[in-house]
Parts: C-alpha cells; structure tokens; sequence
C-alpha cells in the first residue's frame, strides 16, 4: 500500500486546490497535487548525500576490494530501493520473494509513513552493518548525515510517524542484511581476501603472483558467490591460445602494453597517459574502487539530471546490483581461464634487458609505486564493471548521451583533469582501454571484459523494476 504524510501547510494547499476544481471550467483538467513525501516527488538530494557518504567509506575501509566493494554496494543499493518501493507509484515493484529467501517486511497497513526518513533510516543503518570494520571518521559521516536528514525531517512530520518511518527502513535493511549472510561465499569476505589453501595451476601461459610483491591469489573461489541475475551464461570466449612466437596474436598484444609504458615513462604519449591515470581506480585509499566510480558517475547524473528520489534509487540500485554480479561472473572466468599477466609474459618472454625489468605504472600517485592486481588478468575486471554501469545508463538515459565526467577534477597525485565522451558506451571502452597503456591487461582481456558486462547489464535492465 502507498502510505505519505500531509503536513498542515499540504492540507490547507488541497483545501484551496478544491475550492478550485469547483470554481474552475468542468472541461479544465484537475492537476495532480500529490502528497509531500512521495519518493516520486521529493528531490535528489538525499540519495546523492548518502552515495556520497558512501563512497568515503568504501574508499578508506581497508580490504573492501574491488569485487568485495562491488557485492556491497549491489545490496546497499537494494536496501534502498527496497525501503521506499511501497511509498512510491504502483507502477514499481519490490523484490521481495522474486529472489529467492528475500523477505522484506511490508509496511503497516493503513498506517502513515514518511518515505525520506524511511529511506535516511535504512541507508545508515545498511551502511554500518555492512561495514563494520569502518574507520571511525567513516562511521562518524554516517552518523552526522543521518542526523542532519533526521533534524530537518522532525521539523515537519509527526513524532510517531517519524518513529514509525525510522523503525520500519531499519527493519528493511536488517532484512536484506540477513538475507545476504546466507551467502556464505560472498558474507564478510573482507575478512577473508586470501584463501592460504588455493595454489594456482601451474604452467606455460597460467598466472601466478606476481613481481614485485607476489601478493597471493585475490578472492579465487569469488565466482561461486551469489548473483542477483548473472548466471553461467555470463561468459567470456576462450582467451588467446598462449606462444612464444613472435608472430603470434599474444606475442603481439604484449608489445602493446609494453610499448605504451615504455613510451608513458619516456614523458611520451600524453593521450594514453591521462587515459590510464583518470581511469585507475584501485589504489587503496588513493580514490573509490572501480565499482565506486560508477556510482560516482551516477551521482553526477543524478544531479544533472535532477531525478526524484525514487527515480534516483532505482537508477542506483540498477547499477550496483549490476556492478555486484559484473564481479561475480569476471572473477568465475578468470579462475576459469587463469591466464597471465603481461608483466609476466613480457618478462619471460620477450628478449632483452628492457624486458626484464618492465613493470607497469600502477598506481597513480606520485609516488613510484607500481603493482599487478593479485589474480588472473583474462577478462579485465575494469572493463566488466565498466560495460554493467554503461549498459544500464543508456537504457536510462539514452545511447548517445554526451557526458563529461568530473571524478577527479582537482586532483594533483595524477591526472584527473576531466574528460568528455559521447556515450556511455565510448566511456565503457575507454575505461576497458586503460589497463592496456597502464601496462596491467592484454587488449583481449579488455574486449572480452566489454562484452561480459553488456550482457549482464541487460539482464539488470530486464529485471521486473516495474508493472
């Protein structure tokens, strides 16, 4: 049932519209006036506030990389949605019991609530339990923006509807909360991102740790945890056959990694160097993950576009449930397929002294670092999540959106200068692209990695999101 909450001000407003009707022409339309608190009316803002709080405690609590980071924010994202579902037109459906062992409280029948608070209440209390590991001056930016909403909300709303409105989102992310600890794969990996167990398959072409730190395996059985729609369809074509020769396609698609980092150190290529800085997202603390910086496209979206707070979350919750499951299914085919990183087929490989000593230019940050992401390269998990969040933002938005993308305006540790594209689709390709000239990815494991996420995308956008 759709339940609002009229303020007097509201009342005395319909009041007035009726007197109106009356008085009007019979042949006049009536205008639609619908209740303050409607999830379809109220603005932005407060889901912008909280994705923004979001971000913050996904980039600075430690372990929650880039697949771990990705299942969160899907069921962060579901919470959301979840929690003001019934506040809003009859047209959206809820999910409840469409996945399996998802049992999502329903509000009081007849009873009146305030869907803003509903939606504050459940995204703080989403948060906190999916990051309990959370940094202090995290949890504190929780805390405070709750608070904030909660102030001006009591200002207006009732106290036993505010209570009522408080208590009922809490009871909807505690629900989603318990349903995603029956997933026993994906429930607190961050506790658990090495398994001492796993050795990775050994031989000519397979992946192992890699130079300089040999950092174990990253989350090796992550393919087995649960999705919200991808399945064992969701998968990549057979990578290139591994050789030595020089005239091979792998040998080939080496030298290109290869050759733009040498060229990107040399102060060449300065294309291909703000491609790669503005696109790495996943040096811890450094920004948000992969998976974040799509959020933080769809907050710019959201605020350009000026969507309601329904609109809004279920855009949301579309893309981090579709980032959730492109992690899913691009680490199912990596432990697949445990294909090796071009730092270790340059090295071994390739002739010469400049190749054994190539590493690539991970980690943007000034300060000389560099690393290879500890698990398989093929496909690129980068351009998976790329593709998932580019294939939903054009249902929503249309194929040929223009869109300047500002992450990283102001940044001084790399170049984050900001960058326009004229659809969604040429932003999927050219984040799947900065891995090759960041000297982490072959071009394979980038157009595979497209391709994954395209079609788990789709599935997302053909999910019942409405009648």
């Amino acid at each position: 049932m759709k339940n609002w909450v009229l303020s007097t001000k509201n009342w005395a407003m319909m009041a007035l519209l009726a007197v109106a009707v009356f008085a009007c022409d019979p042949d006049e339309p009536i205008v639609d006036e619908t209740p303050a608190g409607d999830p379809l009316k109220e603005d932005y803002t407060l889901a912008l506030k909280w994705q923004q709080v979001y971000l913050d405690v996904e980039r600075f609590t430690p372990n929650y990389r880039p697949p771990v980071a990705a299942r969160t924010a899907g069921y962060v994202g579901l919470t959301a949605y979840e929690a003001i579902v019934n506040g809003m037109s009859t047209k959206y459906n809820s999910f409840d019991g469409y996945f399996a062992g998802l049992d999502v409280p329903e509000p009081q029948d007849g009873a009146d609530y305030f869907w803003p608070e509903v939606y504050n209440a459940a995204y703080a209390r989403s948060i906190t339990l999916f990051f309990p590991t959370a940094p202090a001056a995290q949890l504190f930016k929780v805390y405070a923006n709750e608070q904030d909403f909660s102030e001006k909300f009591t200002l207006t709303v009732a106290n036993d509807v505010f209570v009522r409105s408080r208590e009922y989102g809490r009871a909807v992310a505690d629900a989603v909360f318990a349903w995603s600890k029956t997933d026993q794969i994906g429930d607190a990996a961050y506790l658990r991102l090495h398994d001492p167990n796993y050795a990775p398959p050994k031989g000519d072409g397979l992946w192992q740790p890699t130079f300089p730190d040999y950092t174990p395996a990253l989350l090796p059985y992550w393919g087995k945890v649960r999705t919200f729609v991808a399945d064992a369809t969701d998968k990549c074509p057979e990578p290139l056959a591994y050789s030595k020769d020089p005239s091979s396609e792998i040998y080939k698609q080496a030298l290109e990694p290869f050759t733009l980092v040498n060229q990107i150190k040399a102060g060449e290529k300065y294309e291909e160097h703000w491609i790669a800085d503005f696109w790495s997202d996943d040096c811890a603390a450094l920004t948000f993950t992969p998976a974040g910086r799509f959020i933080a496209i769809a907050n710019q979206l959201v605020e350009k576009e000026k969507l309601t707070l329904g609109a809004a979350t279920e855009l949301y919750a579309k893309v981090s449930m579709g980032l959730c499951d492109a992690g899913i299914r691009a680490w199912h085919q990596k432990y697949t397929y445990n294909y090796q990183r071009p730092i270790d087929y340059i090295r071994q490989v390739m002739p010469g002294n400049a190749a054994n000593s190539w590493n690539s230019i991970m980690c943007p940050d000034g300060s000389g670092r560099f690393f290879t992401p500890p698990f398989p390269a093929y496909p690129s998990g980068h351009a998976t999540f790329g593709a998932v969040a580019a294939e939903i933002f054009s249902d929503y938005f249309g194929e040929n959106y223009k869109f300047t993308d500002r992450c990283h305006e102001g940044r001084t540790e790399f170049i984050g200068k900001p960058r326009t594209f004229n659809s969604f689709r040429e932003i999927a390709e050219e984040n799947a692209y900065s891995r090759l000239p960041i000297g982490v990815h072959f071009r394979m494991d980038a157009t595979s990695g497209v391709g994954l996420g395209y079609g788990i995308g789709k599935k997302v956008n053909r999910l019942p999101w409405r009648k």
